[in-house]
């Protein structure tokens, strides 16, 4: 995969969103790299999101947890991880790829993987992070799959138990689930699909991707005349509009996707489609914070969509540019109420817009 097109964060002079477009470099990556190796080691503050059974399951984050126990939460430490793999790969043989090798020797192992699994084994547990940190896990070990590390082979397999429990959980839960959830947060259906469909894709687990498939047009096929202005809701990292259409993108064919984007979200088709940055005004607030996240995720799909939609697509670049904008100059440096999770959303809109704008 090509590096990733890089808007300039902090340490670099702002330019206008036109002339965004600049490679991230090696000392770019290794400025972002750096906000999840700060905290995939930090083992507190935390949140854990468990349910106590009794007081057998008092227990520290790290002896829960053994891999993912750092950045505040458990999804949050999945892409730290996630983003760290992929800077591994795509600055080789560098001081940064030596460090993240070294660590994910001593975390990917048999053992602390086994003690994730048997987590989710735990009375009241099963559901653990459904379906948020199940969709960043597949994530992360599709980035493990093509990274081309000699070790990652290695790394890869020793997380494998824990990547097709998820995926079984998948396939158990979704026949299940009635209804969409339609939040701008951790357990958005659309979301959770769409990093599930593109691990199905890259596994060819075509069980899985069947049901995904089958289950978002159920929930969504229909869907019209999204209120796109209702958004965003005060605590949102997600946009829930946005989500679903970035998710039918890739589960209908270009002409389904053409007729059902007309009725679902009509006035993205018109060349004044406008849409504006979420706004941020206390980023020690762990919730106020989630809108830097949201104005990283809306570009993500906008670049997407901009893919699918090659008359808008100009339109659409702008307008995800003007997202990162917003909020790029909050990742590194920031309070750890957004630092512990933000870079990998920043670095994630980065790799969409990169496939887009060659």
């Amino acid at each position: 995969m090509k590096n990733l097109f890089t808007i300039l964060i902090a340490i670099c002079p702002l330019v206008s969103v036109g002339q965004a477009g600049y490679e991230l470099d090696y000392e770019h990556a290794s400025k972002l790299a750096d906000v999840p190796l700060g905290c995939i080691d930090k083992a507190y503050p935390n949140k854990l999101g468990q349910v106590l059974n009794d007081a057998q399951d008092l227990k520290s984050p790290e002896n829960l947890h053994p891999v993912f126990y750092g950045c505040f939460d458990w999804h949050s430490s999945v892409h730290g991880h996630w983003l760290l793999t992929k800077m591994l790969n795509d600055h080789p043989n560098t001081d940064l790829s030596r460090r993240i090798a070294a660590n994910w020797d001593d975390r990917f192992t048999l053992l602390n993987v086994l003690k994730e699994v048997n987590y989710f084994s735990i009375k009241n547990n099963t559901n653990y992070e459904r379906t948020y940190g199940w969709a960043w896990l597949l994530k992360l070990q599709m980035a493990l799959k093509t990274t081309k590390h000699p070790n990652a082979k290695h790394w890869y397999a020793a997380l494998q138990p824990l990547a097709s429990l998820i995926v079984q959980k998948y396939k158990d839960f979704l026949p299940k689930l009635i209804y969409p959830i339609r939040v701008g947060e951790h357990t958005n259906t659309a979301f959770g699909l769409s990093f599930a469909l593109d691990y199905a894709r890259l596994e060819k687990d075509t069980e899985l991707e069947q049901l995904i498939i089958s289950r978002a047009r159920d929930f969504y096929l229909n869907d019209k005349d999204c209120p796109l202005n209702w958004e965003p809701s005060g605590f949102d990292f997600l946009s829930p509009g946005l989500q679903e259409a970035n998710l039918m993108a890739e589960v209908l064919s270009n002409e389904e996707f053409k007729s059902w984007i007309k009725l679902f979200l009509p006035k993205i088709l018109k060349s004044k489609f406008e849409l504006s940055p979420g706004q941020v005004l206390d980023r020690t607030d762990g919730k106020l914070v989630h809108l830097d996240g949201l104005n990283f995720s809306r570009a993500w799909c906008l670049y997407r969509l901009a893919k699918h939609l090659p008359k808008q697509k100009a339109l659409l670049v702008q307008i995800a540019d003007s997202h990162i904008s917003a909020s790029r100059d909050n990742v590194v440096g920031s309070h750890y109420m957004g630092s512990h999770w933000l870079a990998s959303f920043l670095v994630y809109a980065l790799e969409m817009r990169a496939e887009i704008v060659k």
